[in-house]
């Protein structure tokens, strides 16, 4: 239980903003964060350290299922024949509206913005359509006119180029929390 909490104080705030940039909703990106740690506490061996860090696997499971939520969003809102204006305000009054919090997800803002303006513009385009966008490889291709291994290459080259280019800053924002018995959570695969 120590574990998840210290899991959750490290990771919340950055789990919450991603969820949001996809979402563009305080509550369902709520609701994302209490999945993906829940999914965490469930299956605290579904993280495997040799296929990489333990923030990249957060990020990537927080991002699939931010999109789980705004495919199932959409299709409901086709469904019922809405439209929903994904610029609405959000309200809040949050842990995740404290000074600290902003200030370092302003700064997380900063820092992969400028990391994403050095990638070549193809690749720039692909990932910004996917994690931002919430489009799927599928999705992107036939918008861009790209063959899909091409928007597969380009994401997957533009992602290698932006974990280099943000290992520095993320292990000194979100270093991997110790397990109770005082071992690396993210070298164990142990939450």
């Amino acid at each position: 239980m120590e574990a998840l909490e210290r899991l959750y104080d490290s990771y919340g705030a950055l789990v919450f903003s991603v969820s949001l940039r996809v979402l563009h909703d305080h509550h369902l990106a709520e609701d994302v964060v209490q999945e993906v740690f829940h999914r965490l506490w469930r299956q605290p061996t579904s993280f495997d350290p040799a296929r990489g860090r333990f923030t990249s696997w957060m990020m990537s499971v927080t991002r699939n299922r931010a999109l789980d939520e705004l495919r199932r969003r959409n299709r409901r809102f086709r469904s019922e024949e809405r439209d929903e204006d994904p610029e609405r305000e959000f309200a809040g009054g949050d842990r995740f509206d404290e000074p600290e919090v902003e200030v370092i997800l302003a700064e997380m803002r900063t820092v992969v913005s400028a990391a994403m303006t050095r990638l070549p513009a193809a690749q720039r385009e692909v990932i910004e359509l996917a994690y931002f966008g919430g489009l799927t490889q599928q999705e992107i291709a036939e918008r861009t006119g790209d063959p899909l291994g091409t928007v597969k290459t380009r994401i997957r080259l533009g992602m290698r180029r932006l974990r280099v280019a943000l290992v520095e800053y993320m292990d000194v924002v979100s270093p991997v929390p110790e397990t109770p018995d005082g071992r690396d959570a993210g070298e164990t695969g142990r939450a």
